[in-house]
C-alpha cells in the first residue's frame, strides 16, 4: 500500500480518493484533445505503468483519476504515431487492444498543418504502422476538408486521390469531416491570423455549402470505385456530419466504434462481455461514438493546426 499525491493505491489496481472521483473505463480514448502518440508516448506508457491518470476537466477544472485497471482497448487520434510505435509491444504483453485514428491530410501547400512531419514521411509511418498491426487497426482521416478562395473542392479531391494511392491496402476505411468554423471561437481566431483570405466578415460564407458537400461526396464515390477496380476495397465515412451522403455509399462514422471492435477483437471474450454499445452522450448530438472515456487535455497539441479547437492559441500550448 502507497500513497501518490493523494492517492491511496493498492497494487497500482485499485485507487481511492477523498471525492470519490474515479473512473475505471474498458475503453480509452487518447485523444480527442490532443495527439498523445505525438508528444506524448511516453508519458502515457509511464502512466499506464503507474496504472492510473489524472485528468483534469476542462470545464469545472476539477480532478478525476482515470484507473487503466479494467481497460481493455485504447483508441489512439494522432497525426504522427511514430514515437508511440516502440511501445506496441508493451501493450501487447499487457493484454490491451487498440487501433488508430490516423489523420493524414495533405495540406503542406497552404500550410495549414506548420508542424506536423513531412507528407512522405507520414505517408512512411502510416504504411509502417499498417504493417505491424494489420490494416483493420489503420483508420485514414482525410480531416477537416477546407474549402477556401484558393483550394477548392476538385483541389481536395486530387489530395484524397494522391494521398490513398500512397496507402493502397494500407487501411479499409477513409472517414472525413468539414471543417466548423461557426461553433468553435478558436478556430475562428486562428483561421483570421493564419489564412490570409480569411476574414470576420465572412465567417457566416466560411463553412462548405451542400453543393460544395455533395461535389465532394460524388468525388469522393467515383475514387472509390477507381481504387476497387484496382483491387483496393475501401469504405467512406463523414465524422460527427449532419447531411446524408448515403446514395454515394458513404456511411455515418463511429470513430470509438463497438461493432469494430467486436469484429477486430472477437477473441478477447472477455472484453466482448464487458463491451456496452453505448452512444457517447458527452459527445455532439451527430456523434455515433461508443462511450470511452478520453484522458486528453486542451492547450496541450504542438502540431499548431490553423484549424483546431483543441488549443486556444499557439502561446498558451508554449506557456504549459
Amino acid at each position: 500500500m502507497q500513497t501518490v499525491t493523494g492517492l491511496i493505491m493498492n497494487d497500482n489496481t485499485h485507487i481511492i480518493t477523498d471525492t470519490g472521483a474515479i473512473q475505471a473505463p474498458v475503453i480509452i480514448s487518447a485523444s480527442r484533445s490532443t495527439d498523445i502518440p505525438a508528444f506524448y508516448a511516453q508519458w502515457f506508457i509511464d502512466r499506464l505503468r503507474a496504472g492510473y491518470v489524472i485528468w483534469y476537466n476542462p470545464f469545472n477544472h476539477k480532478p478525476v483519476h482515470v484507473s487503466f485497471k479494467n481497460t481493455k482497448v485504447v483508441v489512439f487520434w494522432t497525426k504522427n504515431p511514430k514515437p508511440l510505435i516502440p511501445y506496441l509491444k508493451e501493450l501487447d504483453d499487457r493484454g490491451i487492444h487498440y487501433y488508430f485514428q490516423f489523420t493524414l491530410n495533405d495540406y503542406e501547400h497552404e500550410s495549414f498543418e506548420p508542424d506536423v512531419p513531412s507528407l512522405t514521411e507520414r505517408v512512411d509511418v502510416f504504411r509502417q504502422l499498417s504493417g505491424l498491426t494489420g490494416k483493420e487497426k489503420v483508420i485514414w482521416r482525410f480531416d477537416p476538408l477546407i474549402v477556401t478562395s484558393q483550394l477548392a473542392p476538385r483541389d481536395l479531391l486530387k489530395k484524397i486521390w494522391n494521398t490513398g494511392n500512397r496507402l493502397k491496402g494500407c487501411t479499409d476505411k477513409l472517414v472525413f469531416s468539414f471543417i466548423d468554423i461557426k461553433a468553435y471561437r478558436k478556430v475562428q481566431n486562428n483561421l483570421v491570423k493564419k489564412i490570409p483570405s480569411f476574414s470576420r466578415e465572412n465567417i457566416e460564407n466560411s463553412e462548405l455549402s451542400d453543393e460544395q458537400m455533395t461535389e465532394i461526396a460524388e468525388g469522393l464515390a467515383k475514387i472509390r470505385e477507381r481504387w476497387k477496380s484496382e483491387g483496393w476495397d475501401i469504405s467512406l465515412a463523414t465524422c460527427a456530419e449532419q447531411i446524408d451522403l448515403s446514395k454515394y455509399g458513404i456511411e455515418h462514422n463511429r470513430c470509438i466504434d463497438s461493432e469494430l471492435m467486436k469484429r477486430i477483437f472477437s477473441d478477447d471474450k472477455d472484453f466482448i462481455s464487458k463491451l456496452v454499445s453505448l452512444k457517447d452522450k458527452g459527445q455532439r448530438k451527430t456523434c455515433g461514438c461508443t462511450v470511452s472515456k478520453d484522458i486528453g487535455m486542451y492547450n496541450t497539441c504542438r502540431h499548431f493546426c490553423v484549424y483546431c479547437y483543441a488549443n486556444i492559441s499557439q502561446s498558451a500550448v508554449k506557456n504549459k
